[in-house]
């Protein structure tokens, strides 16, 4: 399936960005980040019959917004996160999503406000301690998502050019190709990979990695990507076109394909699912 991500709508009600993206005829939405609202469960209940909804992050948007971090050495963080992600799966049941998807943890706790901008350098938390942490959670989650019938995924995170020169050493879990199989292959085996091809980019760059060497060592893990484009230096959410770097190199046997595109109009959103769409099966013609 090919998901259209609300992410790139800030600052509004999810509910009512995906009316807007029902009237542009997408009927498959990731839902990602907006406003807070307590009536958003009922809103998106009643448009769960026309649209099949799946679950990012952080979702639903807590009315008390906080920095989702599943590897966090902060008890109070850390068991917040975990009630984050318990809320969303109670979600994902009541809107038929059969799939939540989350970001690898952090070594610190970035503030709301610091998210996708430069975070000033400051100490960092134990490197084999956090990720001790994220796997203790995610497996006590994976365990509670089996129940509910909801595959976990878990998506590579983003180290931007200007996060490399802040900090001295990788202050992200799963960045790079290495740390994303080590990780994964401490997981139980339902949990999958989200590979962000954007997060890719800029990572392989920010750390001088082959970006190819993701899609080659975590191939058995991967359900699913992120889909949009960049200039290798940030994670800017750019349209993507069709030749773009990642084109050759992901699955097309999945059904988890994201648009995670922002800024642009709904009739944008559905070109860009198009493209995907006509390209998958051009892959698929030539197996």
């Amino acid at each position: 399936m090919i998901y259209i991500s609300t992410g790139g709508f800030r600052g509004r009600v999810a509910g009512a960005v995906s009316e807007d993206l029902l009237s542009a005829g997408i009927k498959f939405i990731e839902l990602s980040g907006g406003a807070y609202s307590d009536t958003l469960l009922s809103d998106l209940q009643a448009l769960a019959q026309d649209i099949h909804f799946q679950i990012h992050n952080y979702f639903p948007p807590p009315e008390d917004a906080f920095v989702l971090n599943l590897g966090s050495l902060d008890t109070v963080i850390g068991e917040r996160s975990i009630a984050h992600v318990e809320q969303a799966l109670k979600w994902c049941v009541a809107l038929g999503a059969d799939r939540y998807s989350f970001h690898a943890g952090f070594l610190l706790d970035p503030k709301v406000d610091e998210l996708g901008q430069r975070i000033p350098s400051r100490s960092l938390f134990d490197r084999d301690e956090c990720i001790e942490a994220f796997v203790s959670r995610v497996t006590r989650l994976a365990e509670i998502a089996e129940r509910a019938g909801v595959t976990l995924m878990v998506e590579n995170n983003v180290l931007s050019a200007k996060n490399a020169y802040e900090f001295p050493v990788n202050p992200l879990l799963m960045c790079d190709p290495q740390e994303c199989q080590k990780i994964m292959g401490y997981l139980p085996s339902s949990v999958r990979l989200l590979i962000d091809v954007a997060h890719l980019k800029v990572s392989a760059n920010s750390l001088c990695f082959d970006s190819l060497q993701m899609f080659d060592l975590c191939h058995e893990r991967t359900a699913g990507y992120h889909l949009s484009d960049n200039n290798g230096l940030e994670d800017s959410n750019k349209l993507f076109g069709e030749d773009a770097w990642f084109w050759p190199h992901i699955r097309s046997d999945v059904d988890y394909y994201s648009v995670e595109v922002y800024d642009c109009t709904p009739d944008q959103l559905l070109k860009q699912a198009n493209l995907v769409r006509s390209k998958l099966q051009l892959f698929n013609q030539a197996i």
